[in-house]
C-alpha cells in the first residue's frame, strides 16, 4: 500500500430523509468504479448504509460500535460490501448504546479517529455516513474527517437546517478538528419543475459558491428501489438516471482533488 492517506468525508446533515445514506452508499460504489480505494463506515444505529451494501446488519457479530469502545480493531471488522467493490465498517442497533457507554470515557470524542488512523493508509477514500442528528457519533465523524459532504433537498426549511450545522462545523474547528472544511453541498433529491427548488438552488449557489457541487441528482425510482436489494443503485441499473448521476458526482469529486493536489 502507498503511504497517502485516505481523504476523509463525513457524510452528514442532521436532518433526515435527505438521501444521506443514499449518497453515501452510492458515492462509494462509484469512487470504487473509478479505482478507488474505499471504505464506507455506517456510523447509524439504524444500519441502513449496511444492509443498502448488502450486508445483513444482524449477521454481523462486531461492528463499529465494537470499534469505538476499543473492544475489537478497524483492520478485524471491516469486510467486503456485498457487491460495490468497496470496504464497509458496519453498524447495528448495537451502537445505539454507545453513547451512553463513552459519555464517561476520556477523549470520547476521537475514538473514531484514532481507529480510523490504522487502516487510512489502506484507501483513497474513507467515507462516513453520520447518523440524522448532532450527537456524539456526528461529533465523531466531523473529529475524524478531513471534510464534509453536505448531501440536502432544496427545501424552504432545508436552509434553516444548514445554518446549524454549519455552526456546528464551525465548533468542531475550532475546539476539536481545526483541518476541518466543508467540502460540498450536495443538491439531491431534486425536480427541477418545481420552482422552490430552483429557487433554493440558486440561494444555494449565490452564498456557497463552488462549494456547491454541478452534479445534482435527481429523484429516481432506481435509486428508490435499489437498498431494498442489498445493492448500490450502480449495481442495480447502471445506466438509470440516478447511477449516471452519482458517477458524475464521483468524477467531481475525484477531479476536484486532483485539482487541490496540483495546485497545492
Amino acid at each position: 500500500m502507498s503511504g497517502k492517506k485516505a481523504h476523509i468525508l463525513a457524510i452528514t446533515n442532521q436532518k433526515g430523509g435527505v438521501g444521506k445514506t443514499t449518497t453515501a452508499v452510492n458515492l462509494a460504489a462509484g469512487l470504487a468504479s473509478l479505482a478507488q480505494r474505499v471504505l464506507l463506515v455506517d456510523l447509524d444505529p439504524q444500519g441502513n448504509a449496511t444492509m443498502g451494501s448488502g450486508v445483513d446488519k444482524r449477521d454481523c457479530s462486531q461492528t463499529v460500535y465494537q470499534v469505538l469502545l476499543r473492544q475489537a480493531e478497524c483492520g478485524v471488522v471491516r469486510r467486503p460490501a456485498g457487491q460495490g467493490g468497496y470496504d464497509l465498517l458496519p453498524a447495528n442497533r448495537e451502537l445505539a448504546g454507545a453513547e451512553v457507554e463513552l459519555v464517561a470515557e476520556p477523549a470520547r470524542e476521537h475514538r473514531l479517529r484514532e481507529a480510523l488512523g490504522t487502516v487510512h493508509q489502506d484507501y483513497d477514500y474513507i467515507l462516513i455516513d453520520c447518523p440524522p442528528a448532532l450527537n456524539l457519533l456526528t461529533v465523531n465523524a466531523l473529529a475524524a474527517a478531513h471534510a464534509v459532504l453536505i448531501p440536502m433537498q432544496c427545501e424552504y426549511y432545508a436552509l434553516e437546517g444548514l445554518s446549524d450545522l454549519v455552526n456546528t462545523v464551525r465548533k468542531v474547528k475550532a475546539s476539536l478538528n481545526p483541518g476541518i472544511e466543508i467540502e460540498g453541498l450536495l443538491r439531491a433529491m431534486f425536480d427541477p419543475r418545481n420552482t422552490l427548488a430552483q429557487q433554493v438552488s440558486e440561494q444555494l449557489k449565490r452564498h456557497f459558491g463552488d462549494k456547491v457541487y454541478d452534479t445534482v441528482i435527481p429523484r429516481n425510482v432506481r435509486v428508490a428501489e435499489a437498498p431494498s436489494h442489498g445493492l448500490p443503485v450502480l449495481n442495480y441499473d447502471h445506466h438509470s438516471k440516478g447511477a449516471r448521476s452519482y458517477m458524475d458526482l464521483a468524477r467531481e469529486i475525484v477531479e476536484r482533488r486532483a485539482r487541490l493536489h496540483t495546485e497545492a
